[in-house]
């Protein structure tokens, strides 16, 4: 089966700095796929190029097996950006029948109200939405034309808890439908929770990319253990994966026990000790010094 999109050694040049760098990467259809990377990896350049919006300097993006025009592709994706001007004095049922006629053949309106869960707004003024209304608006419109590919530039930046949380749920229940999804989130647990796989994007390349317990797997054994800085010997340090980040004391060690025995041997508060399985912030700070945040 062809993959929904395939990249081919794309490269982005702006004068003298190489945005993107001979990436290439495919993405199957049904699946949730992360883009993801610290600021200035190349991510957002590569996105838009996948929109339409730029185009490279080089390489080659295909969509569902051919090369396609600008309008021909935007009949068939959609685009949740992070920040989408609305018109004003429009209630979201007007502003979905006016984005519906934009498009040959759109998503029937009682479709969208359901789907993206607008029943309890939809006769409201877009402008007394919340952060998490304005995001279900925004989904819908990204599907108002019953895309097969779905493009998410950050969609919960900015909500809390809870919303980002609901959101999550239409995000699964659009790929229940077979939809797929590209994604780019600065959100660890949301990148962990929806993406099927992932690509990690540094320095305009792409230097990881798999299902995100195949990779967290590849690069790690045992468990992480945090705790607040102090001074620990160096040769304790090294025996057990140790380093100072943000305040903190970090071990990578599958002797939690031999560990925490040593500690105390050395004197060393056990303060604020905590023990986890490696996530996906850890996998990032690993391959490019960066934690995955904004």
């Amino acid at each position: 089966m062809e993959p929904v999109i395939k990249v081919e050694s794309l490269t982005k040049r702006f004068r003298d700095l190489t945005a993107v760098d001979q990436v290439s990467f495919s993405v199957p259809e049904g699946v949730c796929f992360g883009l993801l990377g610290p600021n200035g990896a190349g991510k957002t350049t590569t996105i838009e190029i996948l929109e339409g919006i730029q185009r490279p300097t080089s390489g080659h993006v295909l969509y569902f097996g051919r090369a396609m025009q600008a309008r021909e592709l935007y009949q068939d994706i959609g685009i949740q950006f992070q920040h989408t001007a609305l018109q004003d004095r429009l209630t979201v049922r007007e502003t979905l029948r006016l984005f519906q006629a934009f498009y040959d053949h759109p998503l029937p309106l009682e479709d969208l109200i359901a789907l993206c869960a607008l029943e309890d707004i939809i006769t409201r003024d877009t402008r007394r939405l919340s952060g998490g209304q304005r995001q279900r608006l925004l989904l819908a419109l990204a599907l108002v034309n019953d895309p097969r590919l779905v493009f998410m530039d950050e969609p919960t930046t900015g909500l809390d808890p809870q919303a980002r949380r609901h959101f999550w749920a239409l995000v699964e229940a659009i790929r229940a439908r077979g939809k797929t999804i590209l994604l780019t989130t600065h959100y660890m647990e949301e990148a962990e929770h929806l993406c099927d796989q992932i690509a990690i994007m540094d320095r305009g390349r792409i230097i990881a990319r798999g299902a995100p317990e195949a990779l967290l797997r590849e690069h790690f054994s045992g468990v992480m253990v945090r705790m607040d800085d102090a001074r620990v010997p160096a040769d304790l340090l090294a025996r057990h994966a140790g380093w100072h980040q943000d305040g903190q004391l970090c071990f990578q060690t599958e002797q939690v026990e031999t560990l925490v025995t040593e500690l105390i041997a050395a004197g060393v508060s056990l303060h604020h000790l905590q023990v986890q399985a490696p996530n996906l912030n850890d996998l990032f700070l690993q391959l490019t010094g960066n934690a995955l945040r904004a």
